[in-house]
């Protein structure tokens, strides 16, 4: 079998999305395998990791391996940058896997989007998640949600931030039954707590959701929020990039994550492929200006689904059987790859390459 075919899923996923990037102007982030120990433990809430990977350097000075990429390319951000900033990247980050007891490599493939967010930067990037499903599984889901409305409700309870803390994962465990006993127990208004129960049981298809979402404004923030997504899923939906389920049970860090969040899922794997969100906090307490959306793709997921069915080693099959006809063979295959085909040239049909057309140069045009 010839090396495109014998790829894997997550070396072909690579290739397609940082193509898919690049037509919008993403442009290639590179870094060290490595960052100091210090820079990662001071955002360690940001990475939502119990163990970083640690190891000292001739020198003594204590590194680490990269559990995120975000963090990194935040940071690289100087004062005075032209903004907005679109990077993308292919790199392999570090983490804790097995109850802790051993470290994993995950290949990650994302974008960042920095500076001003207005709604079309957050359409770009979340039509982007859409398009980097929809290229790995014909079948995919994308969950989409807003921190501020579950920010929103839970500052109206009034409570210490660890109390609300503990509302809020249940809330993410969409227990009902807990999260309104721990309501109960705090004196939080019967109403106030109907509509944190509500909010956790919410989930459907955007349209649907949206109707039940306006019963829950409480505040500026609910309002701000619910307004926002409705302006998104509008917007998304104008421009044909698929539908999106809202799931308020899908909540990030509240100190980092502002905004809208999302995840993405494929119906043959257990885990999230694809996460993502809105964190202007992060770029705050960085230092940095503006505000930041992004998101990234686990593309080792996919090498445990096999080799895919249908796959395609080339665009156009080019059949060119005498030297006389190379000439045109070559014209040919130029045009094609202008035009962004993948073009393989061979002089006989042997089977080796899987083309989606095949043509005929010279004296074979006429078989």
């Amino acid at each position: 079998m010839n090396a495109p075919a014998a790829r894997k899923r997550s070396e072909r996923a690579i290739l397609e999305l940082t193509a898919l990037y690049a037509q919008y102007g993403y442009r290639e982030f590179r870094m060290s395998k490595f960052e100091e120990y210090d820079f990662y433990a001071e955002y360690r809430s940001f990475l939502q990791a119990e163990n970083i990977l640690t190891f000292h350097d001739p020198s003594g000075k204590l590194l680490a391996l990269k559990p995120d990429i975000t963090l990194s390319i935040v940071r690289s951000v100087k004062e005075g940058s032209p903004l907005p900033q679109r990077l993308c990247y292919s790199e392999t980050v570090y983490r804790a896997a097995g109850g802790m007891r051993s470290f994993r490599e995950i290949p990650q493939v994302g974008l960042e989007y920095i500076g001003e967010i207005g709604l079309y930067a957050m359409c770009e990037v979340l039509s982007l998640a859409l398009d980097s499903l929809s290229a790995l599984s014909p079948s995919f889901i994308m969950d989409v949600s807003h921190v501020g409305l579950a920010g929103g409700l839970l500052a109206e309870t009034g409570l210490p931030a660890h109390t609300q803390a503990e509302l809020s994962s249940r809330i993410r465990a969409k227990n009902a039954h807990e999260l309104t006993a721990l309501c109960a127990a705090n004196g939080v208004d019967a109403a106030l707590a109907e509509k944190l129960k509500r909010l956790s049981g919410l989930y459907g298809p955007s349209e649907e959701v949206l109707k039940e979402v306006r019963t829950l404004d409480v505040n500026q923030t609910t309002h701000a929020a619910i307004a926002e997504l409705s302006a998104l899923c509008g917007a998304l939906a104008h421009a044909g990039c698929g539908g999106v389920n809202l799931d308020f049970s899908l909540l990030n860090d509240l100190s980092y994550y502002n905004g809208v969040i999302f995840q993405g899922f494929l119906p043959e794997l257990h885990a999230c492929v694809l996460s993502g969100g809105r964190y202007d906090s992060l770029l705050r307490r960085m230092h940095k200006p503006g505000g930041a959306i992004g998101f990234a793709v686990n593309v080792g997921l996919l090498d445990g689904l096999g080799a895919p069915n249908a796959a395609y080693d080339a665009d156009v099959l080019l059949l060119c059987g005498a030297d006389a006809d190379a000439p045109e063979a070559l014209r040919r295959a130029r045009e094609l790859t202008a035009a962004g085909k993948r073009v393989t040239v061979r002089s006989a049909e042997d089977g080796a390459v899987r083309a989606r057309e095949t043509l005929r140069i010279g004296a074979e045009e006429s078989k």
